[in-house]
């Protein structure tokens, strides 16, 4: 797998991802704090609200700004975005009104909401060879389900020597980091012919090529799959932990721990076994896992069932999101061409998280009116369901082939 790392200009963007990472994981813990200083016990809902606000930006900024940015150099974009999320970051301890919070999240999840596409997009002309990108993306799954765990640590420790406004200077010191590798790492030169048509035209084009590609159609559904398990666990996690079983704060974060390990494990096999089989194999198989997941969370919570088999089904959902999301980004480069590649890792982006506004009520609102084990009976539902179109959508007969971009839809 590390022997992508070779190649320059891929292990200087990876390295950028890494700290352009762990300055995030560092931002949730300050921003959570500092709602509690400004809204106490209302912190909950502070961040309940700047986490919608998120997820709006992912879904409609993203799509916008890959059109806005169209005919603007690769590196330049990437940089742009880090240098406005350092500014903001640097903006937030000065904050003193909870609506500030709002707006300045706003901002900064738009400036991610047009880099994290745009760098996605360049790995695979970076990295043409699908076996080197397909080691890639397994590297880049590591990544995120590490800074999962390292960042809360980090930011544990340095929070005993410096004040939780001060953490934020570590995500600003991330994100110039981020933008000084990628200001320094000689990029492929472009040959994307710029597409015509209106804003709306652009702005719409991979949603379009999704309705229109049955791979994609097919990751539509999964994606859903992937936001069901996901929710249960980042939701409900703390109130599994704490409240059905009288757990701890530790117990809360071994749980967690328990998903990300799973989630790591198919990360590192990923690359060997697609070697073998097919992406749509692999990741049926995922879907199906993840349905019967949280199928056994319902049974557990239903019957009072012990820790450790909650433990072991959150290894399961990781696995399970992992055969889903680490293949993922295979399809979207087999449907993309030069000119489209953007647009359709933006919808991606955009729509997988359009998800997450469905599964995170779902997981948080159905669990506290109804119960916790309904709350797992509906995502289950609803994976299922998913999994079930994803199928019908994804014939196993389908192959990917670049979409073209000036079909209208």
């Amino acid at each position: 797998m590390l022997e992508v790392l070779a190649v320059p200009a891929y292990r200087k963007l990876f390295s950028a991802q890494i700290v352009a990472l762990l300055g995030t994981g560092l931002l949730t813990v300050a921003l959570g704090l500092l709602a509690f200083d400004l809204a106490g016990g209302e912190a909950g809902a502070v961040l309940g609200t700047a986490l919608t606000i998120k997820m709006l930006a992912y879904v409609f900024v993203a799509p916008l700004m890959a059109a806005l940015v169209e005919r603007l150099p690769k590196k330049a974009v990437l940089v742009g975005a880090d240098l406005i999320r350092a500014g903001i970051a640097l903006m937030l301890p000065m904050v003193d009104q909870v609506w500030q919070i709002y707006a300045l999240v706003f901002v900064l999840q738009s400036a991610s909401a047009t880099f994290t596409p745009a760098f996605q997009a360049l790995i695979p002309v970076v990295l043409p060879d699908e076996r080197h990108y397909t080691r890639a993306l397994s590297l880049s799954r590591l990544a995120y389900d590490l800074e999962s765990l390292v960042s809360p640590a980090l930011a544990a420790a340095l929070l005993t020597v410096l004040s939780f406004h001060e953490l934020f200077l570590g995500t600003v010191a991330g994100f110039l980091f981020s933008a000084a590798l990628v200001v320094t790492t000689r990029l492929p030169a472009a040959h994307a012919a710029l597409l015509e048509g209106t804003l709306w035209h652009r702005t719409t084009l991979g949603a379009r090529i999704f309705a229109r590609t049955p791979e994609l159609r097919g990751l539509m559904a999964l994606n859903l799959v992937v936001a069901a398990a996901t929710a249960l666990v980042l939701v409900n996690t703390v109130v599994y932990a704490r409240e059905l079983f009288g757990g701890s704060n530790a117990d809360v974060a071994i749980a967690l721990a328990c998903f990300g390990a799973g989630s790591m494990v198919i990360a590192l096999t990923a690359p060997r076994i697609l070697d073998r089989t097919s992406d749509r194999t692999l990741m049926r198989a995922g879907a199906v896992l993840l349905s019967l997941g949280l199928a056994g969370a319902f049974v557990l919570l239903a019957v009072s069932g012990p820790w450790p088999v909650l433990l072991g089904l959150w290894v399961v959902l990781g696995a399970g999101t992992s055969m889903i999301s680490t293949p993922s980004a295979r399809l979207l480069r087999r449907a993309a061409t030069d000119s489209t590649r953007s647009y359709i890792f933006t919808a991606q982006f955009s729509l997988s998280h359009a998800c997450f506004i469905i599964t995170y009520p779902a997981a948080g609102w159905v669990g506290a009116a109804a119960g916790q084990p309904a709350a797992a009976a509906v995502l289950a539902a609803v994976a299922t369901i998913s999994t079930v179109a994803a199928l019908r959508f994804w014939p196993a007969t389908s192959r990917t082939g670049p979409a073209p971009a000036t079909a209208k839809g």
